[in-house]
């Protein structure tokens, strides 16, 4: 394989143009989840005055009393200085994060490339469902696994039933994970695409290819919260 071949499957494209994503995963205290909802519905447009949302969902299925969230940076100096605005954003910290803080039982973040063979989607209409899919893949990063789990990846898409939001690959946080977000128009409708997929020679053919590469995966189906620009 030519190094031209694997220099393209490499996250470099993704590093040489900064732009990164921090993803954000907040597990909230059960009896608190309807509040913390209010909050963000009532107050997030002060979060999003200072940076990009991609989007905002809550977890329903996969998990529980869990919220996601991912945001666009154009570099590392860009979120330092939005940071530090957000500490010194006296309605922010006082009207949001003061009594959301409260709420939330624990906080983990991430921080993830688009592989460079994806470019971020949106659904062809708002309502629906999302689901992100969590791979744990072998030590080697895009280079080893991309070109078969792209394969894989197109396969799924190439049966029509899914809209590919896009491929995540982390930079911080637990190393060679990727994170696969899709678009369906209803749970129902996911389920009944993905048991057709999974009789589709080509996609049983792919999966097969790609799995070599695989240690463990997890998924949630995810509902977006009013605010979310992903809908």
């Amino acid at each position: 394989r030519s190094h031209k071949v694997l220099a393209s499957l490499a996250t470099g494209p993704r590093q040489n143009n900064g732009i990164f994503y921090e993803i954000r995963t907040y597990d909230i205290k059960p009896s608190r989840m309807k509040e913390f909802v209010e909050l963000v519905n009532k107050y997030f447009h002060l979060r999003t005055a200072h940076s990009e949302l991609v989007g905002l969902w809550t977890v329903e299925l996969g998990a529980m009393n869990k919220a996601v969230h991912v945001w666009k940076y154009d570099n590392f100096a860009h979120r330092t200085a939005v940071r530090k605005a957000l500490a010194n954003d006296k309605d922010w910290q006082g009207k949001f994060i003061s009594p959301a803080l409260t709420c939330i039982e624990k906080q983990h973040n991430e921080v993830a490339y688009l592989v460079p063979w994806c470019q971020l989607g949106k659904p062809s209409k708002e309502g629906g469902v999302y689901e992100w899919v969590t791979f744990q893949m072998k030590p080697g990063g895009p280079a080893l696994w991309g070109e078969s789990f792209q394969a894989a990846i197109n396969a799924h898409i190439n049966t029509g039933y899914t809209k590919l939001i896009g491929v995540f690959h982390t930079e911080y946080g637990l190393l060679n994970t990727v994170h696969v977000i899709w678009w369906n128009e209803s749970p129902d409708h996911r389920a009944a695409g993905r048991h057709s997929a999974h009789e589709d020679a080509r996609v049983v053919a792919a999966v097969r290819d790609s799995v070599r590469f695989l240690e463990s995966q997890h998924n949630m189906l995810m509902i977006p919260l009013a605010c979310s620009p992903l809908k």
